[in-house]
């Protein structure tokens, strides 16, 4: 599929996402913009919320990643299952008895002004980073496939992709990202749903041939018991992944200000269970797909692509949708997912960025209200330039695996968070609020000087994603010992 038939399609696909927008967006009051009026159905946020979840990370970076870890993702997901429950009867219902717009103002009720603004510093670190990496991916893949073609540099094409966000979120905000995705989450799991189809038929085989294929058994190993100290091992992944859940959706302005759009608090339960259990199905649909990539690949010879002269498994999907003579449907689905899975993601967080940090830092709802909605909207551009210099700079430090990187980052910014939030639900002791911050900061540095130490200093014992919930337990540790004294 030649560059310029790329460009059309992404141009039609955006056409389409600015007349949703200006459907959805006729209102443009901050009220629409930041919760929209509390009117969602409950179906429709669980549906996009799916591709907001999986992203472009889990749509490029997932099956690219099969080669070197397995099925091992999965013990990851499961214990993405354990986390969602925790957020649909824990932290749901709290937030929906204070009524928030942002969910960092239970910090301020609960210790003071200072507990508050650090939940959401650590918010705004967290979704920047996790935001660019999410786009940061998708823009080499379109760089590689379709800019380079005409010579633009990468910057300019990291430009271009979110101002095209920018246009279509600058009205309406939350109430039309709840709609936008819902069309591409449904272009997501479209694209590779065909391209499992195609794929198998290429090489002869029925989905069910595929699933009992001796080619499958060798990428297809799930759990990984053997060796505590790995980084694989089965519970140090599954409480990485239900902690990692906690924090990167119940503590976490972007996901939570879509459920908190629903009618009542038991419409956003449901819209969480019935996402979460749909969340596992398509995670291994996702996984097969990656061990059908490199199955493809060893049978035709398909090379993994290089980026920077060195090789990037995370463009195999790519390259075999694009240029392995798999058909020009396979390849519009392709880009129609990739952009899906890219955006669904990438707008809501330059909306939950603008509401963050307007009403955690800006104080909005306490300034006049004539100038509340020119206040959003500068706010929502300063927002955009931000993530354009982040994922501008991911091109020249970035050195592993997107979905690796990303979870690695959660593990160090989202702890002080998780510590915040588990010592104000199970205690009942105040701290002193002005030393908070000293204590956020203290743990995040013990943490990232645990995840440098190399194994042979602890015995042979690699550091995975259990990070998070040590980042936790240290914040919460940190938090007793200044608690106040009753």
């Amino acid at each position: 599929m030649d560059a310029s038939r790329i460009l059309l399609l992404i141009g039609a696909y955006f056409l389409v996402l600015i007349v949703i927008s200006y459907l959805t967006g006729r209102n443009d009051s901050n009220t629409d913009f930041f919760r929209a009026g509390n009117k969602s159905p409950w179906f429709v946020v669980a549906f996009g919320m799916i591709g907001a979840s999986l992203s472009g990370v889990t749509f490029i970076s997932v099956p690219g990643w099969v080669e070197s870890s397995q099925f091992s993702y999965m013990q990851v997901v499961f214990g993405y299952l354990v986390g969602y429950f925790v957020i649909a009867f824990v932290l749901l219902p709290i937030y929906y008895r204070l009524n928030v717009t942002s969910i960092y103002e239970y910090l301020q009720g609960r210790f003071g002004t200072v507990s508050y603004k650090v939940g959401a510093v650590s918010f705004f670190i967290s979704r920047v980073l996790g935001a660019s990496f999410r786009l940061f991916l998708v823009a080499i893949v379109l760089q590689q496939f379709v800019f380079d073609a005409w010579n633009i540099p990468f910057e300019l094409t990291v430009v271009l992709s979110i101002l095209l966000i920018w246009i279509y979120t600058f009205r309406g905000g939350i109430r039309t990202i709840v709609w936008t995705d819902t069309l591409q989450t449904l272009f997501m799991l479209l694209s590779v749903g065909l391209s499992i189809y195609f794929i198998n038929e290429k090489l002869g085989w029925d989905f069910s041939e595929f699933l009992a294929s001796e080619e499958l058994k060798e990428y297809s190993t799930v759990f990984f018991t053997e060796d505590f100290n790995q980084k694989n091992h089965f519970l140090k992944s599954f409480l990485g992944g239900m902690f990692i859940t906690i924090c990167m959706t119940g503590l976490d302005q972007d996901m939570m200000q879509k459920n908190l759009t629903c009618k009542s608090l038991g419409d956003a339960q449901k819209n969480m269970v019935s996402f979460s259990i749909i969340l596992i199905v398509v995670n291994l649909v996702f996984l097969l797909l990656g061990a059908l990539l490199f199955i493809y690949a060893d049978r035709y010879g398909v090379a993994l692509p290089l980026m920077d002269g060195e090789p990037k498994s995370d463009l195999l999907f790519p390259e075999i949708a694009l240029n392995s003579g798999l058909g020009s449907l396979v390849a519009t689905t392709f880009i129609l997912g990739l952009i899906a899975a890219a955006y669904s993601s990438a707008d809501s967080a330059l909306t939950s960025l603008t509401t963050s940090f307007c009403v955690d830092f800006l104080n909005i709802e306490k300034r006049e209200a004539g100038s509340q909605k020119r206040l959003r909207k500068k706010v929502h551009v300063g927002m955009s330039l931000l993530l354009i210099l982040v994922v501008i700079s991911f091109k020249y430090l970035l050195d592993r695996n997107v979905i690796d990187g990303l979870l690695t980052v959660a593990t160090y910014t989202y702890g002080p968070l998780l510590g915040l939030f588990a010592f104000g639900i199970f205690t009942k002791y105040q701290v002193f609020d002005r030393l908070v911050w000293v204590v956020a900061i203290s743990c995040v540095l013990v943490i990232i000087g645990l995840s440098y130490l190399p194994a042979s200093v602890l015995g042979g014992y690699q550091i995975g994603y259990e990070l998070l919930p040590i980042n936790g337990l240290i914040t919460f540790i940190g938090l007793w010992l200044i608690r106040k004294r009753v």
